[in-house]
């Protein structure tokens, strides 16, 4: 079907022009679509987390203040394989009370030469990032420590 005021030929209205790929190169096939933000992301954002997720995150980072590594430990063994932020936030909690544990042992070994005060030091900076971490948890923001040794993964 020609249109007597379209002056290309029928296979003209398929026509495509040649594409430029990101090396500056043509080609005919057009450029792949970017991925929808529900695929682009790994992490799921605040908005899709449910309200136990976060309590649950929130909690992990809470009972590591008051119980240690063993609150998380709890935590994350239970809940692991029904949140990927539970799984994410139990592991953080966890790796950074496990690392204050070893800084504990070792500031007992040393607390002769030291009074304690390691031991003091690192309580408090694990009230502080126990605190914080159980915050951004509570709005659903996956909270890493600053410093811990991730030893699991």
């Amino acid at each position: 079907m020609s249109d007597s005021n379209n002056p290309l030929p029928d296979s003209a209205d398929s026509f495509r022009p040649p594409a430029l790929d990101q090396s500056g190169a043509f080609h005919d096939k057009p450029p792949e679509p970017p991925l929808p933000q529900s695929q682009a992301t790994v992490a799921p954002t605040p908005a899709e987390l449910t309200a136990e997720d976060k309590q649950m995150g929130m909690l992990c980072h809470l009972l590591g203040v008051l119980l240690g590594f063993v609150g998380p430990l709890i935590i994350w063994l239970i809940k692991k394989d029904q949140s990927k932020f539970v799984d994410s936030q139990g592991k953080e909690a966890l790796n950074f009370h496990l690392t204050l544990l070893i800084g504990h042992v070792i500031g007992a070994a040393t607390s002769c030469v030291t009074l304690g005060i390691i031991n003091m030091v690192l309580w408090v900076v694990g009230l502080v990032f126990g605190i914080m971490g159980t915050i951004e948890a509570n709005k659903g923001n996956e909270y890493r420590y600053p410093f811990a040794i991730r030893m699991i993964k």
